[in-house]
């Protein structure tokens, strides 16, 4: 009886800690990077498994919370380097575009010249 009774305070505490978390990380301001969402689909994914996990051992809650940190580490770290490959590709495309503008601004002053009339 006394450990449904601390699982069920656990799980209340667990519930109030992801809803002021989650309403935290809402009033940071600005959108969420790649890094955040991967940390925030892993500690829901990972609490959800970790819940199922723990609940066929009667501790639903504890499962959660273990596998809700783990979830947000392991979250975190793909979202990290999802976020690097993003910058990564982002700064290879800026010198596409660099470099295709001075082909173009080569290409305008060549056309130019050849408008030209000869007299």
């Amino acid at each position: 009886m006394r450990n449904q009774t601390t699982n069920a305070k656990f799980s209340k505490w667990a519930i109030i800690l992801a809803v002021a978390a989650a309403t935290t990380a809402g009033c940071a301001g600005g959108p969420l990077t790649t890094r955040e969402k991967g940390a925030g689909i892993g500690a829901v994914g990972g609490a959800a498994a970790g819940g199922l996990n723990g609940s066929a051992f009667g501790r639903a809650g504890m499962g959660a919370a273990i596998g809700a940190g783990t979830g947000l580490g392991a979250g975190a770290l793909v979202g990290d380097y999802m976020q690097g490959q993003e910058q990564a590709e982002y700064q290879y495309n800026q010198q596409q575009i660099q470099q295709n503008q001075r082909v173009i601004d080569q290409n305008r002053q060549n056309t130019g010249r050849l408008q030209r009339p000869e007299y």
